[in-house]
């Protein structure tokens, strides 16, 4: 039977289409190892290490990761890990991995706090401990560690229990006790207290400044660096720095102290102003009492007030507002009279100081 030209060109057609679609060799199933993490991140506080990581989202084959089994933190006191060895503990994926994973393709981040033991801290006081993770599947295998970070091992103090706050007229005081220690003159170790301190409705905070510990038991801080009618949080934590020849400098921050609250009211005037004096001016000219004194140096100075009384009377004020110098002239004076002077400083919230020494001065 003959075909037709036609019929050959479909002929030809369909043999073409179905070489395309022929299906090659299988696959390998997915092992479904996790893409080690390249991200983790480890940040020490006393002794607490807390470490960060992303959640492998897919597999070492590219793949969308279904199932995770736990992850085994791994710690050594070697400069690198070339394996895990005996975890010193282990996370758990969250039980809606899948679900998060998927929404909106964010990365999911895990979190693990590791508590360094205290006789590792005093064995290896100039060492450093180094992390990595290894995520498991669910059948316990891992494709390889994480990215490796270090942590310093230098002890830090305890924090002060008995740290306390007061409102002074000089500032608020800051005391606590601190640690008697006895480190030789050539430890490349420095531990210190730092004060913090921020002020409410934010998180927010500034050095208020630092103590050494070691030396002096009493601690003090006065800080003059905030304003007044305002709530502030104070709080205290250790410091530890160490310093060896030749290598990068090394910082860790110590536990904290609870926060201190503190509402500085300003119930305290100005000092009392000093050195004053009393001429008289007059002949030739309408009689007048120039009175000067010593200027009061407070940043809310708002001005003077000066009293003014004769022999055997009660002082009085003379003046209507706060007089902004630190001289007044009086032309309500009489000839024959002897007065008798004295001046106050008031503050910017109406605080004022007690009188001075009075001056006198008599009218011819």
């Amino acid at each position: 039977m003959k075909l037709l030209r036609g019929q050959w060109l479909a002929l030809a057609a369909l043999v073409w289409l179905t070489g395309c679609a022929s299906i090659g060799p299988p696959l390998p199933p997915s092992l479904e190892l996790p893409r080690p993490p390249a991200d983790l991140r480890a940040v020490r506080k006393g002794a607490k290490v807390t470490l960060t990581w992303t959640i492998p989202a897919r597999t070492m084959d590219r793949q969308s990761m279904r199932y995770l089994g736990k992850t085994n933190i791994c710690r050594s006191l070697d400069a690198s890990l070339p394996q895990c060895g005996a975890p010193v503990g282990e996370a758990t994926p969250p039980s809606d991995f899948t679900s998060k994973k998927n929404a909106a393709g964010q990365k999911l981040k895990a979190t693990y706090i590791d508590v360094l033991p205290l006789d590792l801290r005093v064995r290896n006081t100039l060492g450093s401990a180094t992390y990595a993770v290894e995520v498991l599947n669910a059948d316990g295998r891992a494709a390889g560690l994480s990215n490796q970070v270090h942590v310093p091992l230098a002890e830090t103090l305890p924090p002060p229990t008995d740290f306390a706050a007061q409102v002074t007229a000089q500032g608020v005081e800051l005391t606590w006790t601190g640690a008697l220690l006895s480190l030789p003159g050539s430890s490349p170790t420095r531990l210190s207290y730092r004060v913090y301190r921020r002020v409410e409705g934010s998180q927010q905070e500034i050095l208020v400044g630092e103590r050494d510990a070691g030396v002096e038991k009493d601690l003090s801080i006065t800080d003059q660096s905030f304003e007044w009618e305002k709530t502030y949080y104070y709080r205290v934590t250790t410091f530890t720095v160490v310093a060896q020849p030749g290598k990068p400098e090394v910082s860790i921050e110590g536990d904290d102290t609870p926060e201190v609250k503190v509402f500085a009211h300003d119930v305290f005037p100005p000092a009392v102003p000093s050195g004053v004096q009393a001429v008289f001016s007059g002949p030739g000219q309408l009689p007048f009492i120039d009175l000067i004194w010593a200027p009061v140096t407070a940043a809310d100075l708002e001005g003077y007030n000066v009293y003014r009384h004769e022999a055997g009377g009660v002082p009085v004020k003379v003046n209507t507002e706060p007089i902004r110098m630190p001289a007044f002239r009086d032309v309500q004076v009489v000839s024959g009279k002897k007065y008798f002077y004295s001046v106050s400083a008031m503050d910017q919230r109406g605080n004022e100081s007690a009188r001075s020494e009075e001056a006198s001065e008599s009218v011819p």
